[in-house]
């Protein structure tokens, strides 16, 4: 195998920032395209990365963008966007078109494996807009029979700089009561940096090409114990006041309404609908296969929500 240079699609966010990191450390060569290099400076500072300024929409700067390297990585993903059916147009731009244009690229530039990051729960007569579009992204990823494809679908992703357990803390030290919808919603949550592990095993391996792993951490949890242990490593837990469903739908209608990121929407709910963790009537492989020993949450999650710890916060920050 010649050496290995790869483009990462959506390198500037949580997962991107660890897995840029690590490619780093290993000495491999990486294309971070942003749509603004200015606010993520800390990544330019990692030997061997190179961010530039790129529409990643337009075709023929994939094609540039791609020129010259072994593999492409896609990270791109969104858990809201407006109502449609099968989804919304925010899914639709970027959990399904961007992949079919990533995968177009790649076979007009040589570029032969592209690994593609879905979740648990894709499919296409899934319950949410997110798992059916996250399912025809898989498709997506796969169309072009010269382009081997490798899907992740991992469980939620926690570690410094997550929007998960750290919501959830945060919500705690700001409210004495936390109402929570679909508390007893079961999930599988892994380590970041097993995530980033999972990739690189991936792009170093040929075996893994046109294989679909499920990446779920060691540990089963409900929303609610979740919550509880966010709010204890934290400092700061709160009674949970658990919603029934039509008080559930009535919140997330709320949040949708209000300005910025939604904390919660309607089509969370819906996502919620089906246990978020690795099936095993399902034939893919998981990290296991990767030779990956997973990270306990219980020996991570303690330092980086810790209140008072201005180093974890910092480096929370810069993704790290």
């Amino acid at each position: 195998m010649r050496d290995l240079s790869v483009v990462v699609f959506g390198g500037t966010g949580f997962i991107g920032n660890h897995l840029l990191a690590l490619l780093a450390e290993e000495s491999i060569p990486v294309l971070a395209p942003a749509r603004h290099p200015e606010r993520v400076r800390h990544l330019t500072m990692l030997p061997g990365v190179d961010v530039v300024e790129a529409d990643i929409h337009d075709d023929a700067t994939l094609r540039r963008l791609l020129a010259g390297h072994t593999s492409a990585i896609n990270l791109v993903g969104i858990l809201h966007g407006s109502r449609g059916r099968p989804y919304g147009p925010e899914f639709q731009r970027l959990h399904v078109d961007l992949p079919r244009r990533i995968a177009e690229a790649c076979a007009v530039s040589g570029v032969g494996h592209y690994l593609h990051m879905s979740a648990l729960g894709a499919n296409i007569d899934g319950p949410s807009m997110y798992a059916r579009s996250k399912a025809d992204g898989e498709l997506a990823a796969r169309s072009r029979p010269e382009v081997a494809a490798t899907i992740f679908r991992p469980s939620v992703v926690f570690g410094p700089g997550d929007h998960f357990l750290t919501v959830f803390a945060r919500l705690q030290r700001r409210f004495p009561v936390l109402p929570l919808a679909c508390a007893n919603a079961v999930f599988q949550p892994i380590y970041v940096c097993d995530v980033a592990r999972a990739f690189l095993h991936a792009l170093r391996d040929p075996a893994t090409r046109q294989q679909v792993y499920q990446l779920g951490g060691p540990n089963v949890y409900t929303l609610a114990e979740l919550v509880r242990l966010a709010g204890r490593y934290a400092g700061c837990e709160r009674p949970i006041v658990e919603l029934p469903e039509r008080l559930a739908r009535l919140q997330a209608r709320l949040f949708e309404r209000l300005p910025g990121e939604p904390i919660l929407t309607r089509d969370n709910l819906d996502s919620m609908r089906v246990d978020n963790v690795i099936d095993p009537a399902v034939q893919d492989l998981t990290a296991a296969a990767l030779g990956i020993k997973l990270t306990a949450l219980e020996s991570v999650a303690p330092h980086y929500l810790a209140p008072g710890e201005p180093l974890d916060r910092l480096r929370a920050r810069a993704g790290r």
